[in-house]
């Protein structure tokens, strides 16, 4: 959590019962002051991960430069709407690579959910590394 910190994260601790809406609403970041009306549709964008998952340092690497270029969120002219990422699980014969990217960033005004995590975009654009989902302590 120290190193989402670092990169400007604001995390938000999971309440029972609580739906996606909820932790965009209290993520408050207009409401904050942190960022202006403008700037909160435009730049606000949510991170979704599990509990048990981590990224690679090649992923921690993508959202720096995705983060750190304007353009980024625009794909041949085009405003992307969401961007997936590919996991790999832990499992008692070791890590394996599930097939296909799932969509984990999306905007704050996001409308889509399955559950806690965003449903899938088929046009979400995947970002080079992966999330390590953790099965053993």
């Amino acid at each position: 959590m120290s190193l989402a910190h670092e990169y400007g994260a604001k995390i938000v601790s999971a309440a029972l019962g609580a739906s996606p809406h909820d932790y965009l609403r209290s993520a408050g970041l207009r409401s904050s002051g942190l960022l202006s009306a403008g700037q909160a549709d435009a730049q606000a964008w949510i991170l979704c991960l599990d509990p048990h998952e981590s990224l690679t340092e090649s992923l921690a690497a993508s959202l720096f430069e995705w983060k750190s270029e304007a353009e980024s969120t625009h794909r041949n002219g085009v405003q992307l709407l969401a961007f997936s990422m590919f996991l790999r699980e832990e499992t008692a014969e070791g890590w394996i690579a599930l097939p296909a990217a799932q969509t984990r960033l999306v905007p704050q005004a996001w409308n889509r959910w399955n559950g806690r995590l965003p449903i899938h975009d088929p046009s979400a654009l995947a970002l080079e590394g992966e999330l390590l989902r953790f099965v053993f302590p």
